[in-house]
């Protein structure tokens, strides 16, 4: 609006701001603004623009600028738009009507304010009668009671949203939603057959599978996790059942041996159930299937079975040669029944001690045994089948030799008594203990005795100790080196076995000088002549010694005299010290003529020879 006079030619209009001149237009003459292109409110709401009169030869503004805002009026030109569509979904099978599965959203770009060009109404043209949507809030949620995943997994659903409220004229756009079943455990296993036949060897490993079952549930997952377990039948302690945490077969082994001789078949009753239950089906139970297996055993050529899995056999050590010791006993499980041979394995008799009866087992014995020697034999006896010598089987047999008294008792080791000359009547010389070789039940107890001749001997008696040992005792005082310096006491030992077995053994006692406090000091008849304590042996002995080292020493100077000789002759050397060999006999101080005496003075001369002075020369010289 102006308050110039429109129709004066003088007056030029003029516009500026958003738009002006590319989407606006003014009439210079009139001020009537033209919009030049097509609008769209979704692109630019409201353009701010400036206008005004000036004078159209000079341009100087007649009057203030006037400036004014146009607002694009909103119209139904946009569709509803699903922006994060397609969608996906879940929900469990069973799930009761109007649980909710998930929410969609569609926007639209026109004016939420002006009209209802953005009021949108949602509804699904495919997915019906499963699924339902609120109109207004875009939430799908289920329609119809216990669907099935069994039967159909994932449903398509369309969904509409149409704005003006819905009605007639109203623009509209669709989206997708993809709604997947998720499994619940509804459904028990189910054995694929109610029995299941199997046929095992009777020489199968313990643990080796012998047959598969499989309990077929269609759910998946946890939910079609199955356990198996024997509950009835004639073998349940024979067999057990596993479950395969990949297949989920029940995988049925053998526990304990089979026997063809003694049970031929089996029946059992297994039974597979589910592992997780759940609650809200279990109405609908038991969630659980049984099948019936026979195992059929078949017979196996079985190597011989003896009578005991160890033998422990005792004999004598004095048992006879070829005298029955033990005897061990098998026989073949099977059916046929093959006769068995017996065998020692050499291998753990390699003396050759005991022999055994090829047909009836019996161990004799090859030779002489000695318990103190070797107390234990450990031998391993091989059945074989007459019929397939294949068929072997070995059983160990432990052979204690018992003990019988065939060693006489000794002292525990060389004894040799002192007594001092000073000694009192009644005083212990010496306490000895003896050993015996032989292991009694009852342990030892030995007897000690003098030889008869020496009962009423007028120096030593002996006296038996509680503990098996036996004491010396001096008879009186007053014993002296120089009158006898050694005393021979045999004494006799005895066991207490049957028969019982004796030894004599001698102890030698001898006399010594002691001091005032019984410690002994000399027990030679030389200490009275030797006052400094020494015997005339013991001087003796360092005296040789003394020489020796002497003669040792003597020879070691010679030997490095000789050593240190110069090996060739030098100029100053007198050749003459050479000594030649002859083999003529002389004939005394008046045999002038048995040799020549320059020969001897000069014997380079001999033949002409000259010795050469740069090597060593192949005459013998004395040593200096």
């Amino acid at each position: 609006y102006t308050d110039l006079d429109p129709g004066s030619s003088k007056i030029k209009y003029i516009l500026s701001g958003d738009g002006a001149g590319t989407i606006f237009v003014i009439n210079d003459k009139t001020g009537d603004i033209h919009a030049m292109k097509r609008l769209d409110r979704e692109e630019k709401a409201e353009y701010t623009l400036t206008a005004q009169a000036v004078d159209r030869d000079t341009n100087k503004p007649l009057e203030p600028p006037s400036e004014f805002i146009i607002k694009v009026q909103d119209i139904n030109d946009n569709a509803p738009e699903f922006v994060d569509g397609p969608y996906h979904a879940t929900v469990p099978e069973m799930s009761v009507v109007g649980t909710f599965v998930t929410k969609v959203t569609a926007t639209d770009a026109d004016d939420p304010v002006y009209g209802n060009s953005a009021k949108l109404v949602y509804s699904i043209l495919e997915g019906q009668p499963y699924f339902s949507i609120e109109p207004h809030t875009a939430i799908i949620k289920t329609a119809l009671p216990n669907m099935d995943r069994e039967a159909k997994e994932e449903y398509f659903v369309v969904i509409q949203a149409k704005d003006m409220g819905g009605h007639m004229g109203g623009l509209s756009g669709t989206t997708t939603v993809t709604i997947t079943l998720i499994d619940v455990n509804d459904n028990p296993p189910k054995f694929a057959q109610s029995l299941y036949h199997f046929s095992v060897m009777e020489d199968v490993a313990l643990g080796e599978p012998i047959g598969r079952v499989k309990a077929n549930d269609l759910d998946v997952g946890d939910n079609a996790k199955s356990s198996y377990d024997i509950i009835e039948g004639d073998g349940m302690d024979i067999f057990e059942i596993t479950t395969d945490a990949q297949t989920q077969d029940g995988i049925i082994r053998v526990r304990k041996p089979l026997d063809f001789e003694t049970k031929k078949s089996y029946t059992l009753k297994v039974e597979a159930a589910n592992v997780h239950i759940d609650p809200r089906f279990i109405s609908g139970g038991p969630f659980k299937d049984t099948a019936t297996v026979k195992i059929v055993v078949e017979d196996a050529d079985e190597p011989p079975v003896f009578s005991s899995p160890t033998y422990l056999l005792e004999v004598h050590e004095n048992a006879a040669i070829n005298s029955v010791i033990g005897q061990v006993t098998a026989h073949d499980p099977d059916v046929s029944s093959s006769p068995i041979r017996f065998s020692i394995d050499r291998h753990t008799d390699l003396e050759r001690q005991f022999n055994i009866n090829a047909e009836d087992g019996k161990i004799t014995l090859a030779t002489p045994l000695d318990r103190e020697t070797n107390m234990w034999h450990n031998i391993t006896i091989v059945a074989t089948e007459t019929r397939n010598h294949s068929q072997v089987s070995r059983v160990p047999v432990a052979i204690k030799v018992l003990d019988v008294n065939d060693n006489a008792p000794e002292f525990a080791s060389e004894h040799e008594a002192f007594l001092c000359e000073n000694g009192k009547p009644g005083q212990v010389i010496q306490i000895v203990s003896a050993v015996d070789k032989d292991d009694p039940k009852n342990g030892h107890y030995f007897l000690y005795s003098l030889l008869p001749e020496m009962v009423n001997n007028p120096n030593f008696t002996i006296k038996k100790n509680e503990d098996n040992t036996l004491s010396i005792l001096a008879k009186h005082s007053g014993f002296s080196r120089q009158k006898q310096e050694v005393y021979l006491l045999p004494i006799i030992i005895s066991d207490s076995g049957n028969p019982p077995m004796s030894s004599t053994s001698t102890l030698t006692i001898r006399v010594c000088g002691c001091s005032s406090d019984g410690i002994v000091q000399s027990c030679n008849v030389e200490a009275y002549v030797l006052p400094i304590g020494l015997s005339m042996g013991a001087l003796i002995a360092i005296l040789a010694c003394i020489i020796l080292l002497l003669v040792i020493v003597v020879l070691f100077v010679t030997l490095r005299r000789h050593k240190n000789e110069p090996l060739i002759i030098k100029d100053d050397e007198d050749v003459r010290e050479n000594i030649i060999r002859y083999d003529d006999e002389g004939g005394g101080e008046e045999d002038t003529e048995a040799f020549d005496i320059a020969t001897l003075q000069n014997p380079d001369g001999i033949n002409g020879f000259l010795p050469r002075k740069d090597i060593k020369p192949d005459l013998q010289f004395m040593p200096r």
